[in-house]
């Protein structure tokens, strides 16, 4: 199976890319691409811009993406409660693009964290209620709390219960599906 993995976020520091990366690492048996929403910068989405320009090349490009892959992992950070200004952008030109559902239908595997007890919650609700209606199949998904207490960057999730859980559902993803 071909995963694209990519965090919703564009920091250097970005919690989110580790925790993305390291669930990629818990699936050897597949071909994990790790994307870097970076290299699909996009100017602000506007109707008018979209009318005058058409669809951003970009846009298109990280829709091909989508388009060879036969799944998602994802791992969205919050700022606000809500999807972070450059994930959101990325999202709205990708919904515009004529002919085609933004996730194209594709298994989703959606994953958050934050430095909160939370750990991102409420982008994970948002995004589990708003991906379906775009074309995506959200199988599942997975919060890591309080992250600088819960993961380092040599071992990952340090919190056995957590690391079992996030295993226990890659698994059931991406593993039970083939």
């Amino acid at each position: 199976m071909k995963i694209i993995a990519f965090a919703g976020s564009n920091s250097l520091q970005s919690i989110n890319k580790k925790l993305v990366n390291y669930a990629a690492t818990l699936l050897p048996q597949h071909e994990v691409e790790t994307l870097d929403i970076k290299d699909y910068e996009l100017p602000i989405y506007a109707i008018d811009r979209e009318r005058m320009e058409g669809i951003h090349d970009n846009a298109l490009k990280f829709a091909a993406k989508i388009d060879e892959a036969d799944a998602i992992l994802l791992s969205l950070a919050e700022h606000n409660g809500s999807y972070t200004a450059v994930f959101k952008n990325l999202f709205d030109w990708i919904s515009r693009i004529p002919n085609r559902k933004a996730w194209a239908e594709k298994p989703m595997f959606l994953m958050a964290t934050s430095t909160g007890a939370r750990g991102g919650l409420g982008v994970l609700e948002a995004a589990i209620n708003r991906f379906p209606r775009n074309g995506g199949v959200v199988v599942d998904s997975f919060s890591l709390p309080s992250f600088n207490d819960t993961f380092s960057t040599e071992q990952g999730i340090v919190v056995e219960e957590l690391k079992i859980e996030l295993i226990q559902k890659l698994d059931k993803c991406f593993n039970s599906a083939q």
